[in-house]
């Protein structure tokens, strides 16, 4: 009898356990998340020669032999990379996404009319560059999400070298939910040229984030880009100045939150056997701030899901691409997408 006593006394304690823990779990948080994306999605060119640009590879006669039907699977495989971006977080690709090596708003137009695309309603933030080979960088947003208030571009120039042109840096305000949010859009000089051209582009970077900042004290400021550097690099960690760790971040600073990824072995793009993260989302301390009210950083990853690879040959386990070793290829893009998921309650 009193093993039997013994068991009702577990029973019902038990039961007690489950009855005062049931309000925490219906009064869970309900959260909503937003999905920021960058992708440089390499060489994206129409096939109408522009008289104004070096776009001469990617025309029909051209070395590429660029035509209408290379550039109809571009689009098609593009859109397919896009519409999939966070779905392990969200679904419809993202709200926001900063786009590099793109040559000018017609190409953006055919992409977001792609089928995989068409029906999440995006909309254009494009402006041209002065960049030789033609190349821009663009936002394209969800307009029932974002609105846009403002936008507008910055210029990189060199004191020493007044006939250097790039790609010019993107801002882009607006709200979502009501909550104002700043994007700067990146595609800093390769590596081809000194490291003096990406100290000058993260140090107009950075005047960038402080003016936002100046502006608006608790500026929930979103850079990303393909910096050409890794988060280790002194342009991003020291000119920049976007730390890895976010007990290290402090209001005015910027947090990386590409550095841990990196760290662990994560890139975006491969070379000669290394891998590399250019690609990067840096963020404010309003951002990672508890405290704060609104949308807050929750994890970075980048989009690396097995079919933007390549499965043999020579480049087996590198990003598939469109060209490789001069060689057509029909792919995506020599570069992965990166991402960040913000939440809200």
């Amino acid at each position: 009898m009193r093993k039997i006593f013994i068991v009702i006394q577990a029973f019902i304690f038990f039961i007690f356990i489950g009855i005062i823990s049931s309000p925490a779990q219906q009064n869970e948080r309900k959260q909503k998340a937003v999905c920021i994306a960058f992708y440089n999605v390499e060489n994206l060119f129409d096939t109408i020669d522009d008289p104004f640009t070096d776009d001469e590879e990617f025309l029909p006669e051209g070395v590429n032999q660029w035509n209408s039907s290379k550039y109809l699977v571009k689009l098609n495989r593009l859109a397919e990379v896009i519409s999939h971006i966070g779905d392990d977080y969200v679904n419809g690709g993202p709200a926001i996404l900063g786009l590099s090596e793109i040559e000018n708003r017609r190409v953006l137009e055919d992409l977001i009319k792609m089928p995989e695309l068409s029906k999440q309603g995006y909309a254009i933030v494009h402006f041209d560059s002065p960049d030789n080979r033609g190349v821009d960088v663009a936002l394209l947003y969800k307009y029932h999400i974002f609105k846009v208030s403002s936008a507008r571009t910055f210029p990189l120039k060199m004191p020493n070298r007044p006939d250097f042109d790039t790609r010019d840096q993107l801002v882009v305000s607006g709200t979502i939910d009501g909550e104002m949010l700043h994007f700067i859009v990146n595609h800093w000089p390769s590596r081809f040229q000194g490291p003096e051209y990406r100290a000058a582009a993260a140090s107009l970077t950075r005047r960038l984030v402080d003016s936002l900042q100046n502006l608006y004290p608790q500026a929930k400021v979103i850079v990303m880009g393909d910096l050409n550097d890794d988060p280790t690099d002194p342009s991003v960690s020291i000119i920049l100045n976007a730390k890895g760790e976010k007990k290290e971040v402090h209001p005015g600073d910027l947090y990386n939150p590409m550095w841990k990824l990196f760290k662990n072995g994560v890139g975006s793009l491969a070379y000669r056997d290394n891998w590399n993260l250019f690609d990067q989302i840096i963020l404010t301390y309003p951002l990672i701030n508890q405290e704060n009210n609104g949308f807050k950083f929750y994890t970075a990853r980048v989009f690396n899901k097995k079919f933007l690879f390549n499965k043999e040959g020579q480049y087996k386990g590198y990003p598939f691409r469109t060209f490789a070793g001069g060689a057509y290829q029909g792919g995506y893009s020599d570069h992965l997408p990166v991402y960040v998921i913000l939440v809200k309650e």
